[in-house]
């Protein structure tokens, strides 16, 4: 009997486990049997070529090539070769003397007439692949240009099927948002935000431990704001899925990232560092532990500031957080005041001017789509100029929805409104990491002169402040009313502005 090897293959891992590989086999050794073949080894393929090649498939030509077997036999033609390079190798085998055999196809192979019914099979083969390249190609692009994404979803969002958009998983969705965030606000480097968003219990695919690489991937990927970008050729797509960040948050972190700026994490993570300066020479007051003390010095040796302990700082903050005082009556008042100006301004929040744009801005896309079937510009400026486009139709888009985001930033006032109401007690409860937030947002101008620690209300505080003394008193009538709403929207204002920065679940 000729010692021969037996291959299957099959495209996914998931039809390995199913039919269609048993079924081969059981084929390969009914025709082995019948033909006096005894099959001394089996090579298995079970994942697509086109992500891996064909390892198995290369290690068994070599084999053979070296004599370890005298034939070998395949299911069927399809199964043996699937473009023309792969079909030219099982060629070579046969004109090196090795015996291929087919379990589904009985043809001679060392005869002309067999390798020609065999060639022009293999020529049927790998036209229907092309094909089906065609038809799986026509299918992803019609799902991309209906908004879809055709492939699984990435981390943050959860698959629905096919044919349905992505959804917000509830698991990870923040802690996205919460990467972008933090990476924003400029004080982390991927190193120090890897770290972060870790203790946060950001994991990668199938839970495993996140990744430098997961990371770069989900700072870099724009579907999160809403627009889907193909890696292997720049084309972009309005996404329908509901984004996580808005782009103007995605573009100022792609900006921060491609300055290279970031602050690193020290090794023991000191809660105040970076926080206060020397009040004499502006100097950074640099941390250091001492007999388990932390103590912030000024970073200059010949400066008279010398240190001032950790414990003293957060007396300090203490102090200042407690002389807080807001009345719940007054906030309540002038709470009213701001949803009646919110409402008054919602109504006619939009700019008509962005409609114009916006149409202008879908315009260019038609125009520019025409250049492209008409071959006026190729294919890499199109799509660079594509991407622009979408990026400005997809932020005129979202700057239509700031009705609803200024009766959320209305809310969102309010919760900052209890918070300076509240700054000592929330400071009392918090974490290290929420104490320095709280430091960082809730106070400004801290500067330490020799051993004197220095420290006063941030800006909204000062704001929140004004806002509540003006309008949190008795109302009052006539035309000072108008006087008074107007002084509230200027106010209002200059408070969203400073909010819009705030991570007011501290």
């Amino acid at each position: 009997m000729k010692r021969c090897y037996g291959y299957v293959r099959v495209s996914t891992v998931k039809q390995g486990e199913g039919v269609s590989l048993d079924a081969q086999k059981e084929a390969i050794s009914d025709f082995a049997r019948r033909n006096g073949f005894d099959i001394i080894e089996w090579f298995k393929e079970t994942e697509t070529a086109a992500k891996r090649g064909r390892p198995r498939f290369n290690a068994m030509l070599a084999a053979l090539r070296r004599g370890k077997a005298d034939a070998v036999i395949f299911h069927k033609i399809d199964r043996s070769a699937r473009n023309f390079t792969d079909w030219g190798k099982v060629g070579d085998l046969i004109d090196a003397g090795i015996d291929v055999r087919f379990a589904h196809e009985d043809m001679d192979m060392r005869s002309r007439g067999g390798r020609l019914t065999a060639d022009i099979q293999a020529v049927i083969a790998a036209d229907y692949i092309r094909n089906l390249k065609d038809e799986i190609r026509k299918g992803i692009n019609g799902r991309l240009k209906q908004g879809l994404y055709p492939w699984p979803a990435p981390i943050g969002y959860l698959n629905n099927g096919g044919g349905k958009p992505k959804t917000l998983d509830p698991k990870t969705a923040q802690l996205i948002r919460e990467a972008f965030e933090l990476y924003a606000t400029g004080e982390h480097s991927f190193n120090s935000l890897l770290l972060e968003m870790r203790k946060r219990g950001l994991s990668g695919r199938q839970n495993v431990k996140l990744s430098m690489r997961g990371l770069e991937t989900i700072i870099n990927n724009p579907f999160y704001c809403g627009i889907i970008r193909i890696r292997s050729t720049g084309e972009t797509f309005d996404g329908v899925h509901e984004p996580i960040i808005p782009v103007s948050l995605f573009e100022h972190v792609q900006q921060l990232k491609s300055d290279k700026c970031g602050k690193k994490v020290t090794r023991h993570n000191h809660i105040f560092q970076g926080l206060f300066r020397c009040g004499l020479c502006t100097g950074p007051m640099v941390p250091e532990l001492q007999k388990g003390h932390v103590y912030y010095r000024c970073k200059r040796r010949e400066c008279v500031t010398t240190s001032v302990r950790e414990e003293i700082i957060e007396e300090q903050i203490r102090k200042l957080f407690e002389q807080i005082r807001l009345e719940e009556n007054a906030i309540h008042r002038t709470m009213e005041q701001v949803d009646a100006w919110v409402n008054q301004r919602a109504s006619g929040f939009v700019d008509p001017k962005n409609s114009i744009l916006l149409a202008e801005a879908e315009s260019k896309m038609e125009r520019l789509t025409d250049a492209l079937i008409d071959r006026l510009i190729d294919q890499e400026t199109y799509s660079k100029r594509k991407t622009k486009i979408q990026f400005e139709i997809t932020k005129l888009k979202q700057e239509r929805a700031k009705a609803s985001d200024l009766r959320q930033k209305a809310v969102k006032i309010r919760e900052v409104a209890e918070l300076a109401k509240s700054l000592g007690n929330a400071y009392d409860l918090a974490n290290r990491t929420q104490k320095r937030q709280l430091v960082k947002i809730g106070s400004s101008n801290r500067h330490v002169i020799e051993k004197d620690v220095y420290l006063a209300p941030s800006n909204w505080v000062k704001r929140i402040e004004d806002m509540v003394l003006t309008f949190g008193g008795e109302p009052h009538g006539g035309d000072g009313r108008t006087a008074e709403t107007d002084k509230l929207s200027n106010d209002f204002t200059k408070i969203l502005l400073d909010v819009e920065s705030l991570n007011t679940n501290t």
